[in-house]
């Protein structure tokens, strides 16, 4: 079963039923919580971890500070 994130819906709490996420991730190493990011971003955009997709590299141009 394939799992889609609906980024338009959300679930009214009220502050008693709320989660401390700074407590929740305080203990987490930086790779844990770029492992998080990379998932919750696969989640959020559709594609799989093992085959993200590529930066298009077209897009960006650079440019030079000097007048």
């Amino acid at each position: 079963m394939e799992y889609k994130l609906d980024r338009n819906a959300f679930k009214a709490s009220n502050s008693s039923e709320k989660i401390n996420y700074g407590e929740v991730y305080k203990n987490k190493s930086i790779d844990e919580l770029l492992e998080i990011a990379a998932y919750l971003n696969s989640l959020a955009y559709g594609y799989s971890l093992d085959n993200p997709p590529r930066l298009d590299k077209t897009v960006f141009h650079a440019r030079s500070r000097e007048k």
